[in-house]
């Protein structure tokens, strides 16, 4: 993993080499299309966004910020995720209980 940072903006994105893991296949396959830093990206759906952070935080014994990032993604894109998506990937990521913790420590914006 590398990131490309704003020293202006103090803005930052993650990258990560492709895998064979079906997550990683998963998340490639609905990457979206995006302006960031007046460049041309394909970066990950908020979904899928929620599900990384979340198995990141797991796999780190808990990580509050990677929690608190999924929280924020989850807060912000609330009304257009696709929860069923999520669900099936929580299950399938060992997640869940973060997943849940995370749906009832949002505050609707």
């Amino acid at each position: 993993m590398f990131n490309l940072i704003s020293n202006a903006k103090g803005d930052k994105v993650d990258f990560g080499l492709l895998t064979d893991d079906p997550f990683d296949q998963s998340r490639f396959a609905r990457r979206l299309s995006r302006q960031v830093f007046g460049f041309r990206l394909f970066v990950s759906a908020p979904e899928d966004t929620i599900l990384a952070k979340l198995r990141w935080c797991q796999m780190s014994g808990g990580s509050e910020k990677q929690f608190v990032d999924a929280l924020r993604v989850y807060e912000l894109q609330h009304g257009v995720l696709d929860h069923g998506y999520i669900d099936r990937y929580a299950g399938k990521l060992g997640v869940e209980t973060l997943w849940k913790q995370l749906q009832s420590s949002a505050e609707r914006i």
